[in-house]
């Protein structure tokens, strides 16, 4: 699993397609590195995007490790997307 974050288009430069082109070459790397899928955290009005991208909804809560042992449930929705044909 790989994670994608931090993807950001400036207000005035959205809808130019900014975005895919980021998100299209951060998952061609990711490719090249071995994990089966990719994985990122959104706030709901950004699902729609990333839906267009190719990327899916879990309909599960996701708990991230922290520090000192903690598990933490993410309170963003949380997307993946098959970096392999062959993934699950």
């Amino acid at each position: 699993m790989v994670g994608v974050g931090g993807v950001a288009v400036a207000p005035g430069m959205q809808g130019q397609g900014l975005a895919r082109l980021v998100v299209t070459a951060a998952l061609d790397h990711a490719r090249t590195v071995g994990p089966q899928q990719a994985l990122l955290f959104r706030r709901p009005p950004l699902v729609p995007l990333y839906r267009r991208l190719g990327w899916h909804p879990l309909d599960t809560d996701v708990r991230v490790e922290q520090p000192e042992d903690r598990l933490v449930t993410m309170p963003l929705r949380t997307m993946v997307t098959p970096l392999r044909d062959d993934a699950r």
